[in-house]
């Protein structure tokens, strides 16, 4: 038995996970770009406005974390390691199915390159990526006492549902023809430029990622803009999606010392400000 109660310990694992996620996201970062840009992207990925996420006991730290480490033993050749923590992944969230096709993309990938030359580690990885997702299904519905579609029977009774964004795009009429919740109003602002710097890294030449990153951050966007319900949770939902600040890094990378700063502070004061309204004043849940 634990000396500390459940709640807390829920909490210790979201702080250790949102600092490994950090350092995972600097090693991604590092090998695709360099340290300074690695280093801006961790403190981009922190001062998001919906961060304080990272602060309770939610699982996008413990979900960011694995990804980040799965795409960096992508990057490396580690496939077992990846499609292990690609299955961890899944098993934390269930859009955790985002780094089990991103795995998957890139082994398929490199076994399309390799023919009969692939190593069985490279198999395996494949094979062991979507297990997490598919035990959190399963897992869901042998609670709810229907083991194949317990799991979608819950969803529905949380009218959360995949459809391909029109209720988010009603969310966004609304808003438009009547008052709004400034954290609804901000959540169709956040998507949006979500959208837009997907965009971005696709074109961009220089801040464009290897095909698993892209894949990932594809999926990850796909999922949260493209499902119905719970619209004012979409940026919460989008904080695994750290490769989409990838164009932002590059740009402030490179950018002079001062500016960077007079960005990133202002930044850090909307992040905090935000924060507090969503914890203290939003009626809407995060």
């Amino acid at each position: 038995m634990l000396p500390i109660g459940g709640g807390t310990a829920a909490l210790l694992i979201s702080w250790a996970a949102a600092a490994v996620a950090a350092f995972g996201i600097h090693l991604l970062g590092e090998r695709l770009h360099g340290r300074t840009t690695a280093t801006v992207l961790v403190l981009l990925w922190g001062l998001l406005p919906h961060a304080v996420v990272f602060s309770i006991a939610y699982t996008e730290p413990l979900l960011t974390a694995f990804a980040a480490f799965s795409l960096y033993a992508v990057l490396t050749g580690r496939w077992l390691w990846a499609g292990s923590l690609a299955a961890l992944a899944g098993l934390a969230r269930p859009n955790g199915v985002a780094i089990a096709a991103a795995v998957c993309v890139a082994a398929g990938y490199e076994l399309w390159k390799r023919r009969a030359h692939a190593p069985w580690r490279l198999w395996a990885g494949a094979a062991v990526a979507p297990l997490g997702w598919g035990g959190y299904l399963l897992w869901v519905g042998v609670r709810t006492g229907d083991p194949l579609s317990g799991y979608f029977a819950v969803q529905r009774g949380w009218r959360s549902r995949f459809d391909f964004g029109i209720d988010a795009l009603r969310n966004v009429r609304d808003i438009v023809v009547r008052p709004a919740e400034l954290a609804t109003t901000a959540t169709a602002l956040i998507v949006g430029v979500a959208l837009l710097l997907f965009a971005l890294l696709v074109v961009d030449r220089e801040s464009r990622p290897p095909l698993p990153v892209l894949v990932y951050t594809g999926v990850l966007l796909l999922i949260t803009a493209g499902g119905g319900g719970f619209f004012e949770s979409k940026p919460r939902f989008l904080l695994p999606a750290f490769p989409l600040l990838l164009p932002l890094a590059c740009a402030l990378a490179k950018a002079r010392p001062r500016a960077a700063i007079v960005v990133i502070a202002a930044l850090a004061g909307l992040s905090c400000c935000y924060g507090t309204y969503l914890l203290t004043l939003a009626p809407v849940p995060l």
